[in-house]
């Protein structure tokens, strides 16, 4: 299976960037794994919401290019379907047997994903009614990916 995790961004901290790395290690004997990192833009303080809705679809059109068409697309959204990690496992492997070998999860910038990204994903996911960093949601996209491959193969992982 190929997973490609596309954000807005680079990741600075050295911390969350370790993180990134041990469980993209971890995932390594899982799947092919690829993090995929589209320029972010700037987003000015008080920015009204023409501006933001500008600067989403900058980001949006930057995403959308890595985009395939051959893709199960879920983009991580507030309003999209929370799922236990036993779902989100049953839901990797559902989509392995139903032929998807190719998953592309999108994570927004600060301020979101653009309309256009949300239209065409085929799932939306969401890990909360919680605004997180979309530094940090990397790192717990990653775990949660990782830990769905060891509930799948049965191995254990701490609870």
């Amino acid at each position: 299976m190929q997973i490609d995790i596309i954000a807005p961004g680079r990741v600075k901290e050295r911390y969350l960037r370790d993180a990134i790395d041990e469980y993209s290690k971890r995932l390594s004997r899982y799947c092919k794994l690829n993090i995929i990192e589209v320029a972010d833009e700037k987003t000015p303080e008080h920015a009204s919401a023409g501006v933001e809705r500008q600067i989403k679809a900058k980001e949006g059109e930057r995403i959308a290019k890595h985009l395939r068409d051959n893709a199960f697309v879920i983009a991580l959204a507030i309003d999209g379907r929370q799922l236990s990690s036993e779902e989100l496992a049953a839901k990797i492997n559902d989509l392995g047997l139903r032929g998807t070998s190719h998953i592309q999860l999108v994570i927004g910038g600060s301020i979101g994903l653009d309309e256009a990204i949300l239209r065409r994903a085929d799932f939306k996911l969401s890990f909360s009614k919680m605004t997180f960093p979309h530094q940090l949601m990397r790192v717990i996209l990653l775990e949660q990916i990782y830990r769905a491959y060891k509930i799948n193969a049965g191995e254990p992982y701490h609870k």
